[in-house]
């Protein structure tokens, strides 16, 4: 029997995936799972109980992602089960950014007691105008699940679209509309489009790329849309380009105490995902990889360990090894296995940085003591044998 805890409300969908083996809990104490959207785990004392966390959504600012990793933890996340919510979200921010919607909305709603408001409205809309999107160029920075999206779908509506990503994959590339354009530097990005829309985590790398030195490189009037970190952006240069008219709007998913209270700015208080559809998806996809990791020790979409799959665990037992990333460790597990005369069916080992993990599948069940022994060798992070 697994024990999980909810720390935020899920879709019941997703719950409704759960099996008679799961039972819900409402203490962190000898849970085997966590699931998760915005609470902040940083400051939880994580039960050495704990294999598995995931965050229904893409973001994992809210878990203690080192502390996690060093005990064995693998967290998880749900990249695109969100992705067309927020995509939706960009385009409707695009529009409202170059289409004055909210003022025109806002003088209705004032002027509404006015018997003659059809004919006073036709002098009024002018101050009202705005720009079409068709023909207009849009910078897509980070080709991920979402910019894809994005991009494509600014395209099919007659954009000119470039893209910047160094690490796209494969998958992604091949859903892009033949349309679009990479570039090699983002900076091409920032000196040529008319919209510019980031899709990048917030890694030390890319804490404030938008910046004076990136902002100097805009044309003016350029409408700026952030949907992935408001730490991307350093909002003292921010609010200055949006005096100066550099930038003509900015567009955000992550409004702070300083952008909330600038000129210029159209902010949604963090909207992208809050659809039933998204909550739904990213429900449904974070329980199916934890109870694909704790019933076969598979691991997809983890954000601290590596991808690694064998598959249904039908054989006798599976050894699941979350290890150091150093030099023969898959040696020293295999002859121990051979000590205790058990034959390895199948398996397979991943690394990612400092951390490896491992699996074997064995033709018997495996004896007392082993688990023991593995568990104590030098490098070995968490063990977990499943048994068919």
């Amino acid at each position: 029997m697994f024990q999980y805890i909810c720390l935020n409300p899920i879709a019941p969908v997703g719950l409704e995936q759960m099996t008679e083996n799961y039972q819900q809990t409402d203490v962190l104490t000898d849970t085997d799972a966590v699931l998760v959207r915005s609470a902040s785990m940083h400051e939880m004392d994580l039960p050495n109980s704990l294999s598995a966390i995931a965050r229904a959504g893409a973001g994992v600012n809210n878990i203690p992602l080192d502390a996690c990793t060093q005990k064995g933890i693998v967290v998880f996340n749900t990249p695109g089960a969100n992705a067309n919510g927020v995509k939706e979200l960009v385009i409707a921010g695009m529009l409202l950014a170059s289409r004055d919607l909210k003022g025109g909305m806002d003088w209705v709603a004032a002027n509404k007691s006015d018997p003659a408001i059809g004919k006073t409205m036709e002098k009024a809309k002018k101050q009202f105008a705005g720009r079409e999107i068709q023909g207009k160029k849009l910078g897509v920075i980070g080709l991920g699940a979402i910019g894809v999206l994005v991009a494509n779908a600014a395209a099919h509506l007659g954009m000119e679209v470039y893209g910047y990503d160094p690490f796209l994959s494969v998958e992604n590339a091949l859903k892009m509309s033949r349309s679009i354009q990479l570039v090699k530097n983002q900076d091409e990005i920032f000196t040529s489009c008319d919209f510019i829309t980031l899709h990048v985590p917030l890694l030390d790398s890319t804490r404030h790329m938008v910046c004076q030195k990136t902002l100097d490189l805009m044309k003016d009037g350029t409408i700026l849309l952030n949907f992935a970190r408001t730490e991307l952006v350093n909002d003292a240069d921010l609010s200055a380009a949006l005096d100066s008219g550099k930038v003509a709007k900015y567009v955000t998913d992550f409004p702070d105490a300083q952008t909330a209270n600038m000129e210029h700015v159209i902010a949604f208080p963090h909207l992208g995902a809050s659809t039933e559809e998204s909550e739904d998806n990213c429900a449904v996809m974070a329980v199916r990889q934890v109870m694909d990791y704790l019933e076969n020790g598979n691991i997809t979409n983890s954000v601290n360990y590596p991808a690694c799959s064998l598959g249904k665990a039908e054989k006798p037992a599976r050894i699941c090894i979350a290890h150091k990333n150093v030099p023969g460790m898959i040696s020293r597990f295999t002859t121990l296995i051979g000590e205790h005369h058990l034959n390895i069916c199948d398996m397979i080992s991943k690394s990612r940085g400092e951390y490896s993990y491992a699996m074997f599948d064995l033709d018997h069940a495996v004896p007392g003591d082993f688990t023991k022994r593995l568990s104590a060798m030098d490098g070995i992070v968490k063990v977990r044998i499943i048994e068919a």
